[in-house]
């Protein structure tokens, strides 16, 4: 199996494990009298499951990805940008006659 794969399975199953122990401790805490509303309807467990499911999507995707930002590169490139190759400004001089529109206003035109 690829390792790219490998990463992804493993993270996903983090990631609806972070999910189960989330839904876990929302009904044990009671958040919003979420385990009386599950243990007295018929739907409860169909609800479980959904909510356990939409936040395993969740987390395994932000799990997922910082795993993916977390890989490195083995090349030895400078990192930072390329400050080697910056360009150095060179101010020139330009000839502007003294009396060239002075007897207007910079809004009107010539």
């Amino acid at each position: 199996m690829p390792k790219l794969i490998r990463l992804y399975i493993t993270n996903v199953a983090i990631g609806f494990g972070i999910a189960a122990a989330f839904v876990g401790m929302l009904l044990w805490f009671d958040v919003a009298n979420l385990w009386h509303l599950v243990t007295h309807s018929d739907k409860g467990l169909l609800a479980v499951v959904i909510l356990w499911v939409a936040n395993g999507i969740v987390f395994a995707g932000v799990q997922f990805a910082i795993a993916v930002m977390r890989l490195k590169d083995d090349d030895d490139e400078p990192r930072g940008g390329h400050r080697q190759h910056v360009m150095r400004r060179e101010y020139l001089a330009l000839p502007v006659r003294a009396d060239e529109g002075q007897d207007r206003a910079f809004w009107q035109k010539r």
